[in-house]
């Protein structure tokens, strides 16, 4: 039997996807923020309860095949700015901090600040230069500096920064308490805009400690049950790899990436050619678009708009979600961005939050069932919630309960769609796909505020991201600057990156011929960047021409699922029969007795109108008036404007 267990580590709630064979299954548990070796561990936990009947951790461990994690850890700590105090170790009268300043000055004076120093290069293997890194290691931990990144300019940044690399190794041995850690942004890439690779080597510095931490904890966990295969890490490139072949900048976004992954799959399951996503979690909204099969990405990624080396998927995160916090400014709701995430959590979660959310709104409207969420795995107070949103949105308002709710409703849809309107590009074809534990929730108002008739929300759609992991690669990326620029060059480069392919790749568990490869040239000409691929000839297109600079991509890349795509269809049945009403508060300001229908019992091809709610052990769906409902053969929900 394979086994698969997929996981994405979230701010409010942590998702478990299982793959037995060609089944899949679900399961979900509050993220510890305090330890996140906990969730994951009870995450693991609650699977093999899924998978055998009762909760069998080590049985679960010895047998499965593969576990990928994915998580926020890395996009929450650089959004609070926790993480180490850095310095920054330049060349003599480098602008790169200047340049950085004004891309995004508040990200860099909470990153690096004052502790910049710089040297001259050309000092670099004389005593004195020897005794001026030294000097300025010193400096810059006196300063506050607990990691220091070597970002060097001039054609010869690579070898110059291992030259003083050397330097610290004798001088600060590792072995030694007094060792500084040490990054050269040349380690990480060899993207030649020094800005660009300042910034990459930054950020990846920034997220390395916790992210080092925890997923270390989390494998030497693993071990101790003698698990039969490595932890894998999905990447924001949508790959995955162990945890030592895993840098940290790369690690940034994980988890969206897996939610346009499993979008991409949907997308082609039902042919369908422009989907716009919200994925609607407890602390964030994350918003992306695929057309014609292609996920929307950028050649050099951004990370909070600071643009890095690596390649990054569009994806607009938004502080808006299940666990987001409502306040009242100058007379208007407002909507985040901060969140009560998993603990307190919400009022309604009786855990000492006292701040109202869209979670305790959706609770008091009656779109949620206070003995039902969350699988009936937590109850969810109502009186705490009604004293949430009367003391912090409908009495500084002057509103009854009633409106103040509404009022909720409409400022989160309304966020959401505004976002959704700047970020992508809509049209008529367009179908809003809804997903994440909140998502179904408010499907319908926001396609109504962007005027799209159509909305589906997949039956996995409360662990999308999770699901989405699951058709990854094990894989590396490589890069070299070719400086040689001639057939026996390009050849020289591609076997200097195949050994490392081979090295790694290894490491992986695939010996050469399990995995495929894939060679590319990036030529640079006027600020602009094409990619070419390198044909077995090793002859140099036309195109590198007069180009500014050249770089060698080589990525090894080894499936690790044989599960086919499978193929859906829609198409209305028997009228859906309700398995219960339930008092909802409308657009109309009035309680309304509602069908209710249970995912499980419906079967393909029923269908019935709104309003209605749809409802699955993990999500709920709401069916406004005006809309129309039809479970497809693979199980989905698609909703159509009447």
């Amino acid at each position: 039997m394979a086994l698969e267990i997929n996981i994405d580590n979230g701010g409010t709630l942590t998702d478990i996807c299982i793959f037995q064979n060609d089944e899949v299954s679900r399961a979900k548990v509050v993220t510890t923020p305090y330890d996140l070796s906990k969730c994951f561990f009870d995450g693991l936990k609650k699977a093999s309860a899924v998978v055998y009947g009762d909760e069998n951790l080590g049985r679960l461990l010895e047998e499965v095949d593969v576990i990928r994690y994915s998580t926020t850890q890395g996009t929450n700590a650089l959004v609070e700015r926790k993480g180490p105090r850095l310095g920054l170790l330049l060349s003599a009268g480098s602008t790169v901090p200047e340049k950085m300043k004004a891309e995004d000055p508040e990200v860099y004076e909470a990153l690096v600040g004052t502790r910049v120093a710089t040297i001259d290069q050309g000092a670099l293997g004389s005593e004195a230069g020897e005794l001026e890194v030294v000097r300025l290691i010193n400096a810059l931990t006196a300063a506050g500096a607990n990691r220091i990144i070597v970002s060097l300019d001039g054609a010869s940044f690579e070898n110059d920064e291992q030259r003083l690399f050397k330097v610290v190794l004798r001088r600060y041995p590792r072995h030694l308490l007094g060792a500084v850690p040490i990054l050269c942004g040349s380690d990480l890439t060899c993207d030649l805009d020094p800005v660009r690779r300042t910034w990459t080597a930054v950020i990846n510095s920034f997220l390395h400690p916790a992210m080092e931490k925890f997923l270390y904890n989390a494998e030497n966990g693993l071990r101790a049950y003698r698990t039969k295969q490595p932890l894998l890490i999905f990447r924001n490139d949508g790959d995955a790899s162990r945890v030592a072949k895993t840098t940290a900048v790369k690690t940034y976004s994980s988890g969206p990436r897996g939610g346009m992954e499993g979008m991409r799959s949907y997308a082609s399951a039902y042919g369908i050619d422009d989907v716009v996503a919200i994925d609607v979690g407890g602390t964030t909204t994350d918003i992306g678009q695929i057309k014609h099969g292609k996920i929307s990405s950028r050649r050099r990624g951004h990370v909070e708009g600071i643009e890095i080396s690596f390649p990054l998927t569009d994806v607009l995160s938004v502080g808006a979600g299940g666990s987001s916090v409502f306040r009242v400014a100058q007379g208007a709701v407002t909507v985040g961005p901060d969140s009560v995430g998993a603990l307190p959590g919400p009022a309604s979660f009786g855990r000492g939050g006292t701040e109202a959310t869209i979670t305790d709104a959706s609770v008091l409207i009656g779109l949620l069932d206070p003995g039902s969420y969350f699988g009936g795995d937590l109850h969810l107070d109502v009186e705490r919630a009604k004293a949430a949103v009367l003391r912090n949105v409908a009495e500084p308002l002057g509103l009854s309960l009633e409106k103040g709710l509404l009022t909720m409703i409409e400022a989160l849809e309304k966020k959401i769609a505004q976002d959704v309107a700047a970020f992508t590009e809509i049209s008529a074809d367009t179908v809003l796909l809804a997903f994440g534990g909140a998502g179904p929730l408010s499907a319908c108002g926001v396609a109504e505020q962007l005027k799209l008739k159509r909305v589906a929300i997949p039956k996995m759609a409360a662990i999308f991201s999770a699901f989405g992991i699951g058709s990854c690669a094990v894989a590396q990326h490589y890069a070299a600057v070719l400086r040689d620029r001639s057939a026996a060059g390009l050849k020289a480069v591609l076997a200097d990156l195949e050994a490392k392919a081979a090295r790694d790749m290894f490491a992986e568990g695939a010996g050469v011929g399990d995995y495929a490869v894939t060679r590319r040239l990036v030529i640079a000409k006027s600020g602009a960047e094409t990619v070419v691929t390198i044909t077995g000839d090793g002859v140099l297109p036309g195109e590198v021409a007069g180009a500014d600079s050249i770089e060698v991509e080589l990525s090894a890349a080894k499936r690790m699922t044989s599960r086919g795509q499978a193929k859906g269809s829609i198409k209305r049945g028997v009228t859906a029969k309700p398995d219960g009403t339930r008092n909802l508060l409308l657009a109309d300001g009035q309680w309304h007795a509602v069908p209710l229908y249970k995912l499980s019992s419906l079967t393909h091809g029923a269908h019935a109108a709104g309003p209605a709610i749809v409802e699955d052990e993990y999500f709920t769906a709401c069916v406004l008036s005006g809309w129309d409902f039809v479970i497809s053969d693979l199980g989905d929900i698609f909703l159509e404007k009447r």
